[in-house]
């Protein structure tokens, strides 16, 4: 049972680890070369500065993959804990370091909980950022049970869901599910950068979601890329391909004499049927199938209490905000809060807020999924929209 523990690097990751500890009862103690950093972590309730005076249970290595063996060397030295894990976004590279070094493999197994914010730093850091998302754990042919047995019990005391794999599958899955992704964001961001003020004012929710994950880090987002550049080099190629394709359709539609036109259209429509299969396949909360949600859409002034007045409406019926995003407008204090229900709650909300004073507007349905607007019309108070 995991009673101690060290966190080795107070950004968001190392932070967030020791909040969800220390939540659970567990004794965590802080490191980090920026100690101005570690006091922030500290004063934000993840641990303590203080040194241990005896090794802990586990100590997690919240540092750059090309750091991993060679803090774990250092750490290893000093007696810091009995078994030890990492939270890098890849594994290979630093896993080839640590068995073909001096430090022990036997007290380490790699890890990589699938979370984070579009915010670094320890003041971003939350309790509940591992809650229902994947961990990856990649042991060592050394890797001893008790260090495993540790590792897992480090994800179930952060809420996250464990999945055992060999780092080299890891890595290749990372670079189609992560980082991969990254780099394509901050390519079509950096396309913003190339249209005029007046364009830029048009953009909406559809771009804000594609590129909401370009503002990380580019100097850790550069160190992440290089080491797992391979990978992320074959995905990206094949993402070319298709780009390729698609670049030649759109050309021909429009160009192309008529029978040619109709089958560019065909193999748009193909792509964009892909890209829906694909993005069916992302796994829904707990890891459990994809679920469908009815979004209702709420137009919100930015008065105090409006957004929690929302949120207490939904649970006032029990019924489960599943997820929930912002669109503020520019050119006012207003903005869209959706909210996504199941699809047998949203009728029951709209009623509700109905008879609360609401002005609930429902609209035609988009494809199988119905939708719903929501207006406030009621003076509220108790939270804020920010």
């Amino acid at each position: 049972m995991i009673r101690t523990a060290a966190v080795v690097g107070t950004g968001l990751i190392g932070t967030s680890v020791g909040l969800a500890l220390t939540a659970r009862g567990v004794h965590v103690h802080l490191q980090d070369a920026d100690t101005a950093a570690a006091r922030i972590a500290e004063a934000r309730g993840a641990g303590t500065t203080a040194p241990s005076s005896r090794p802990v249970d586990l100590a997690i290595l919240a540092v750059p993959p090309a750091q991993v063996a060679t803090v774990l060397q250092q750490q290893q030295r000093r007696l810091l804990a009995y078994s030890y894990t990492d939270v890098t976004s890849v594994k290979r590279g630093p896993e080839r370091e640590v068995a073909g070094g001096s430090a022990d493999s036997a007290t380490f197994i790699g890890g990589h909980p699938m979370a984070g914010a579009e915010r670094s730093g320890p003041w971003a850091a939350c309790a509940t950022l591992f809650e229902g998302r994947p961990w990856a754990l990649t042991p060592l042919p050394r890797t001893t049970r008790e260090t495993v047995n540790r590792a897992l019990e480090l994800v179930s005391l952060c809420g996250a869901v464990p999945i055992l794999m060999e780092s080299g599958v890891h890595d290749h899955a990372v670079a189609a599910v992560s980082h991969t992704p990254h780099l394509v964001a901050a390519l079509m961001a950096a396309q913003l950068a190339r249209i005029s003020d007046d364009a830029a004012r048009l953009a909406g929710q559809g771009v804000r979601d594609v590129t909401r994950i370009a503002d990380g880090d580019p100097a850790l987002w550069t160190q992440i890329l290089q080491a797992n550049a391979a990978a992320v080099a074959d995905v990206l190629q094949d993402l070319g391909r298709d780009l390729e394709e698609a670049v030649e359709a759109l050309r021909t539609l429009h160009e192309g004499a008529a029978g040619e036109r109709l089958a560019a259209a065909g193999r748009v429509t193909r792509l964009l049927a892909q890209g829906r299969q694909g993005r069916s396949r992302i796994s829904g909360k707990h890891g459990s199938a994809p679920a469908v949600f009815t979004p209702v859409r709420v137009h919100v002034g930015d008065r105090p209490g409006e957004l929690s007045q929302l949120l207490a409406e939904a649970a006032a019926l029990d019924i489960n905000v599943e997820d929930m995003s912002i669109e503020h407008a520019q050119q006012d204090s207003t903005g869209v809060v959706e909210l996504a229900v199941a699809a047998t709650a949203a009728p029951v909300l709209s009623r509700r807020l109905t008879e609360q004073g609401w002005d609930v507007q429902h609209v035609a349905a988009s494809g199988d999924v119905g939708e719903t607007i929501v207006r406030s019309t009621k003076p509220l108070a108790a939270a804020r929209l920010g």
